[in-house]
This record gives structure tokens, sequence and C-alpha cells, in this order.
């Protein structure tokens, strides 16, 4: 049982969706340092249409984007996947946008800028968790 969870833990693919094409490819080539498969959209238009064909174990959603903000979209991926896992990555860092954020149902907030340690640890707990 344990192998494969492993096994799809190997096989875990990221969203990314975040309006800054050099962050897309910063955290791009954070998540491949950690075995995980990324693709990226730059607003949510986009994100509705890959999550249902990309299918991804995590997002990584900026909360401000030209369509419309990131919190505001949470809602629509737990109806696609309720197991999915929402990392939310901001400029906007403040205890009242983490606090909504945590309402909405995201498992863990990273400002920005952030640092290549904190998507690895945000990785690492969610690794834990899938793997109770």
């Amino acid at each position: 049982m344990k192998t494969a969870m492993a096994e799809n833990l190997r096989a875990l693919k990221a969203l990314i969706v975040d309006d800054e094409t050099d962050v897309c490819f910063l955290l791009s080539s954070i998540l491949k340092n950690k075995n995980l498969q990324a693709t990226f959209v730059n607003s949510i238009s986009e994100a509705k249409r890959v999550l249902v064909e990309y299918n991804p174990s995590i997002i990584f959603l900026d909360n401000h984007l030209p369509d419309g903000f990131g919190i505001n979209f949470i809602e629509e991926i737990k109806k696609h996947n309720p197991k999915i896992k929402i990392v939310m990555i901001t400029a906007y860092d403040t205890p009242n946008d983490r606090y909504r954020a945590s309402q909405e149902g995201i498992d863990h907030f990273i400002g920005k800028p952030f640092t290549r340690d904190a998507i690895f640890n945000a990785i690492e707990d969610i690794k834990m968790d899938l793997l109770m």
C-alpha cells in the first residue's frame, strides 16, 4: 500500500496560476527540483480550462490576477476536486488575507517574495498530508 502511495507522490502534478511569467518560471524550476511536474497559466479563465485537462494535485495560486481574485476561485477548485491542495502565493500578505484564505480552504499561504525553502516546506507538508 505504501508503495502505491509513493508512486502517487512521484506523479504529483502542480498547476501554477500567476500573472507574473517570471514567477511561474522560477516556481516551475523549484518544483522540478522536488520531482513535481508543473505547468502554469496567467489567469483564472485559463486555470479553469487547465484544471479539468491537467488534473493537478497541487495548485499554487496568486490572489491578484488580471481577471479576478484567486481567493474567489478556491471554492470552484474545491468543487472540481475536494482533495486538491492549494498554496496561495501573494504579495498581499496581511493577517486578514491569511485568515480569509484559510477560511476558504487553502492548505498553505506564502507571501511574496518567497524563498525556495518556503516552497520546499509547503511541498513536504503536502506530501506528508497525502501519505496519511
